[in-house]
């Protein structure tokens, strides 16, 4: 059986080469009726477009590229396959580069996706990344960049990310309704956007229960292994009855530095972390956390960079897209004694 190409289901439907190749890449300028027919029609005979025809054609490389601090972290495994499952479905091919946590790489990268002729950059700043001069340059000579999960009110760009604040909230606050007060806060490099929120969100719920803030409760780490025992001794001089790690790998630290110090969790203290890694059931105590949502910031933050390649928002839609995140109650905050609310 031959190839169908775009002729053919123009010549078959009546319409023009150029109206069904934008139907077919979903185009704001189509009308719905008219790309329902064009899409029932190449889907009833397997039409595939042709990648290196299109690329031609469209002065496009069809590659996007994709800059995380770290593949290993669970979270950006996952928005990384939401972003593949949307450009698969696009038609695109997906290059990803690691910035190990380090403005110098994450610059390196960025000029590595560009030399590649990437079509446009998903991108989730360094925790050492304060300045985004890099890709506001690239942004002037119009290659589009989406940034996710950690993102910069600096670059105007659509960026897409969890509901930091919310999630940060709710975790303090079921803390709170478990009968605690003195509630550490353990996070990450502060000039980072969701170390930002996820702080405003502990402080808000702090305030609703008539509960002072105390800086000394609140620690922040880097990225180092051997780093959160030191941080934990610090904080249990200030007599905490609960610890709120900003990520379930700081989380980890604390569980582990807490046994190590027979600490009982949660008779003594409570934990909670944030992001739901997978063996977050498995451990003993299990580990509540905040799960954010990295499948779907993934997929909306690739659907929303293609958009902007393919014209479908005819101007970007700077600001930030938050996506509402779950509580998941386990072991590790509850009290026996107590009866958990929600």
């Amino acid at each position: 059986m031959d190839t169908i190409t775009i002729k053919d289901i123009a010549r078959a439907l009546n319409l023009s080469t150029s109206t069904v190749s934008r139907a077919l890449r979903d185009s704001y300028e189509i009308n719905p009726e008219t790309k329902r027919l064009v899409i029932e029609y190449a889907e009833r005979l397997n039409y595939r477009p042709n990648p290196i025809a299109l690329s031609l054609k469209e002065n496009r490389s069809r590659v996007i590229g994709v800059i995380v601090p770290q593949i290993a972290n669970n979270f950006f495994s996952q928005t990384i396959n939401g972003i593949e499952a949307v450009a698969y479905s696009r038609g695109y091919h997906v290059i990803i580069f690691q910035s190990h946590e380090s403005f110098e790489r994450e610059i390196v990268t960025v000029q590595q996706a560009v030399a590649r002729k990437a079509d446009g950059l998903l991108i989730s700043l360094s925790s050492s990344t304060s300045d985004v001069g890099h890709l506001r340059e690239l942004q002037e000579k119009k290659l589009p960049i989406v940034l996710f999960d950690r993102v910069s009110k600096e670059l105007d760009s659509p960026s897409v990310t969890a509901d930091n604040f919310g999630g940060a909230f709710a975790a303090t606050e079921h803390l709170i309704q478990t009968g605690r007060r003195r509630i550490a806060h353990l996070t990450i490099p502060s000039y980072i956007s969701i170390t930002q929120e996820r702080l405003a969100g502990y402080r808000a719920a702090l305030e609703k229960y008539n509960i002072p803030f105390d800086e000394a409760l609140v620690r922040y780490a880097g990225f180092g292994q051997d780093e959160v025992g030191p941080i934990v001794d610090d904080l249990l001089a200030q007599s905490p009855d609960a610890f709120f790690a900003a990520s379930d790998r700081l989380a980890l630290g604390c569980l582990d530095a807490l046994r190590k110090r027979q600490i009982a969790i949660p008779e003594t203290v409570s934990l909670i972390g944030f992001t739901n890694i997978t063996v977050a059931n498995l451990l003993s105590p299990s580990m509540s956390t905040v799960e954010q949502p990295a499948l779907e910031i993934g997929q909306l933050a690739a659907e929303q960079l293609f958009n902007m390649i393919e014209g479908k928002q005819k101007i970007p839609q700077p600001g930030i897209i938050r996506i509402p995140t779950r509580m998941v109650i386990r072991e590790s905050s509850q009290r026996t004694s107590v009866e958990v609310a929600g």
